[in-house]
């Protein structure tokens, strides 16, 4: 077991160690925010005159998210539509709605800080990774990318920064600089993703500030951070609003 004292090897298994308790704190509260709101969704649906709608949800990924995606309204007319999304919007928790055709999204008016929970909610397990030295966001972190736009979208009005950070491993002026330009490129990503660029701010913060626990120089302290900057987010209106049936 001499192998078990070796830096290196205590290092992979500490890692291993957080992964597996993120995905397990992750996989415990996921479940449990979809088990609490799909009753009320499924009452207010009914209400609302929905039978055979349903609210899911879940992101396109399969994760637990607070934004449902509604199915089954296809023969109903748009103010029957209307009125399912606004009834399921008005829950406490619920995030943006969408219907499944794609047809009337409806944006709950909620404190914008439940954008930060959110995508908190999503970096617990995963990480916004690079390519190695530079600002290339990596392929397999595209649809991570996708799910932390349709966090932030229920709450544009709200400004939102976005900081980058790395370790202490290089001099801290390239650190700023790296850390700045991965900002930017996590940004730009998003506004590629219908998210407005006048709501988003970049802070490159270098090795300043290392995740605590850790020490300045582990690579997990390498990470891009939300954070909800003003809380005054302009009121929500539908988009997307279907034509006449």
């Amino acid at each position: 077991m001499n192998f078990l004292k070796k830096p290196q090897v205590a290092l992979v298994l500490g890692v291993l160690a957080c992964i597996a308790l993120a995905y397990t704190v992750g996989g415990a509260s996921g479940p449990a925010i979809v088990d609490r709101l799909s009753a009320p969704a499924a009452a207010a649906i009914q209400q609302a005159g929905g039978d055979g709608v349903e609210a899911q949800f879940r992101s396109p990924n399969g994760w637990p998210s607070r934004h449902p995606v509604l199915t089954g309204a296809e023969n109903l007319d748009t103010s029957t539509r209307s009125n399912i999304a606004h009834a399921v919007a008005a829950l406490p928790g619920v995030g943006g709605i969408r219907w499944a055709d794609g047809d009337l999204m409806v944006e709950q008016h909620f404190s914008p800080l439940h954008c930060q929970e959110d995508v908190q909610a999503l970096l617990r397990a995963r990480t916004i990774r690079f390519e190695e030295g530079s600002a290339t966001i990596d392929e397999a972190s595209r649809s991570l990318i996708d799910e932390v736009a349709s966090s932030l979208r229920p709450c544009l009005g709200a400004v939102i920064e976005i900081s980058g950070h790395t370790d202490r491993s290089g001099p801290e002026d390239i650190n700023i600089e790296l850390s700045t330009e991965r900002a930017d490129a996590v940004r730009a990503a998003l506004i590629n993703r219908g998210i407005p660029g006048d709501v988003l701010r970049v802070e490159g913060e270098g090795s300043s500030h290392p995740v605590e626990g850790l020490e300045p120089t582990d690579p997990a302290n390498r990470r891009i951070e939300f954070a909800v900057i003003s809380t005054e987010p302009l009121l929500p209106t539908p988009v997307d609003t279907p034509a006449p049936r």
